[in-house]
């Protein structure tokens, strides 16, 4: 832009540098007009591309969020029908925590409320997938509880 502002400038100095110059004062006023509307078109020019050239960024953008989302959700689903194990590892670390920023309940400061919250919130089936401390240490070969639990979960966590 700095560049584009540069090229009228001058070419408006040097059109006041022809018009000193000329007695006939109609060719002046031609030129005159003829590098404003040059500049003008130019800068017309400039202001859609540039605009242009922003949308495109902006939808890039969310076409690599929304790529990113679908490549997680499609982790996190393969991860609840795997094994237990994997379950264990990197689901319900992450629901834990998830439900501690939602109820307001933290496992380090009152660990009977965070169960009870627990409890109460997902019922006894569920909340054994999310309870931190419901770790198998021999169950690495035992199946997930599968995308249809992992879906009441979310579902009981978005109520919060």
């Amino acid at each position: 832009m700095t560049k584009l502002v540069l090229a009228g400038l001058g070419l408006v100095v040097a059109v006041q540098l022809f018009a000193i110059t000329q007695l006939d004062r109609q060719l002046v006023v031609g030129v005159s007009g003829a590098a404003l509307g040059c500049v003008l078109i130019a800068v017309r020019w400039h202001l859609t591309h540039q605009t242009a050239t922003y949308e495109d960024a902006a939808t890039g953008d969310a076409g690599a969020s929304l790529r990113r989302w679908l490549s997680r959700t499609e982790t996190l689903i393969s991860w609840s029908e795997s094994s237990r194990s994997d379950w264990d590892r990197r689901l319900r670390p992450m629901l834990a925590r998830q439900f501690e920023l939602a109820s307001g309940q933290r496992k380090a400061k009152d660990p009977k409320a965070f169960h009870a919250a627990g409890r109460m919130l997902f019922g006894e089936q569920l909340w054994r997938w999310v309870d931190p401390e419901n770790i198998s240490r021999d169950g690495g070969q035992e199946a997930g509880p599968g995308r249809e639990t992992l879906n009441d979960i979310l579902q009981r966590l978005e109520q919060l």
